[in-house]
């Protein structure tokens, strides 16, 4: 229990020093041209040190924003914006996905027709299977930029036996605890094993999660980009790697937004019923009428 205790302090306190270290050595582990600096990048996306510089910056950050909650009130804002932002761009999506049925449908059915082609100009043109597999990219553009504009908005399915007969400070704690103990270790466990998971699809020789930095940076002179097209069907999208990339976008977005979350729910359980929905941007109409 006290090696625990020392390690994640020693951990804590060397998270300004490997911060530091990074941002004044960027050739480092941003010259992608190199392999060595890839796979620094790679190793240390998904490592102990980069946790440890962001929840030490998560610490220092929630500590004074318990003295000045104004802070904590702009950073509620502008998370919560992002997340919107993103959310109400990437909700079209679905409506390309439908536009974009219809026509494989049309160009199947009506015209008996094997390529589609869009654009102005240069056509962008493949076989209508890959335009049909493609549609999975609509889906997961969707489920994943779509995810925290929808906890935002509180469009998703709560089961509240116990949140809604709760005091409303009571449910202030679970939001925190939620946030706390549900949301950020499921968004870490996601960004650790997707980082890799996704590299896997995009380098080669294939790195693991179980790799320390002295075996990668042997792998380093062999590391090659080879970028994961491989179709399900002939001539079917080839695209699949950016479901990959998704998934990492997915856990940063869930993380960012438990941050969101628990500091909204701080702050209104510090500033009572009154700071409730406080600057929440709705899409409602009864949100709008009510001034949120």
């Amino acid at each position: 229990m006290i090696d625990t205790i020392v390690w994640i302090v020693t951990n804590i306190v060397m998270a300004p020093w490997n911060l530091v270290r990074a941002l004044t050595q960027p050739g480092a582990w941003l010259d992608w041209s190199n392999g060595e600096s890839l796979v620094r990048f790679i190793y240390y996306g998904g490592s102990i040190e980069f946790f440890f510089v962001v929840f030490t910056a998560f610490l220092v950050f929630t500590a004074v924003g318990l003295w000045w909650t104004g802070l904590l009130w702009g950073a509620v804002r502008v998370l919560e914006s992002f997340a919107n932002g993103v959310g109400r761009v990437a909700a079209w999506a679905g409506l390309l996905m439908v536009l974009q049925q219809i026509v494989i449908v049309f160009a199947q059915r009506v015209f008996a027709s094997a390529q589609l082609g869009f654009g102005f100009g240069t056509t962008f043109s493949f076989d209508v299977s890959w335009w049909s597999e493609e549609l999975r990219l609509y889906n997961a553009l969707v489920v994943v930029l779509c995810c925290a504009y929808t906890f935002v908005q509180r469009g998703h399915v709560r089961v509240d036996l116990l949140y809604t007969p709760a005091s409303y400070r009571t449910k202030k704690v679970i939001d925190m605890a939620g946030a706390l103990f549900f949301m950020m270790p499921m968004g870490v466990v996601i960004w650790l094993y997707g980082w890799f998971f996704m590299w896997r699809h995009l380098v080669t020789p294939k790195v693991s999660a179980s790799d320390q930095l002295d075996l990668m940076m042997r792998k380093a002179s062999i590391l090659r980009w080879n970028v994961e097209t491989v179709s399900f069907s002939p001539n079917g999208f080839n695209g699949y790697f950016l479901f990959k990339v998704l998934l990492v976008i997915f856990a940063a977005m869930v993380l960012l937004q438990a941050v969101a979350v628990f500091y909204r729910a701080y702050l209104e359980w510090r500033e009572g019923p009154a700071a409730e929905g406080r600057y929440l941007d709705l899409d409602t109409a009864d949100a709008a009428a009510s001034g949120h």
